[in-house]
């Protein structure tokens, strides 16, 4: 089980800069879908991890950040809808 929640951490952690070194270079839209997705994604695995690793913090801050991305695919979801 170790094994595994580290595999999703670190899977975790490589969307999360795979998804800022995209939007950083310009080869992804920071408001768009796919790096929503790549952020909810992320930020579940990390928060996975850090929960069983009992690291609050770190868990409480990928909370936050899966919801924030979770909203922002809402949003964009209701604005695709709208067209």
């Amino acid at each position: 089980m170790d094994l595994l929640l580290d595999a999703v951490g670190w899977a975790g952690a490589a969307l999360l800069l795979t998804g800022y070194a995209l939007v950083s270079s310009a080869r992804l839209s920071g408001d768009g879908v796919a790096y929503q997705l790549i952020n909810l994604f992320g930020a579940l695995g990390l928060m996975v991890n850090s929960a069983y690793n009992a690291a609050w913090p770190s868990t409480g801050l990928n909370l936050v950040w899966a919801a924030i991305g979770g909203i922002a695919l809402v949003k964009l979801a209701r604005v695709g809808a709208a067209k």
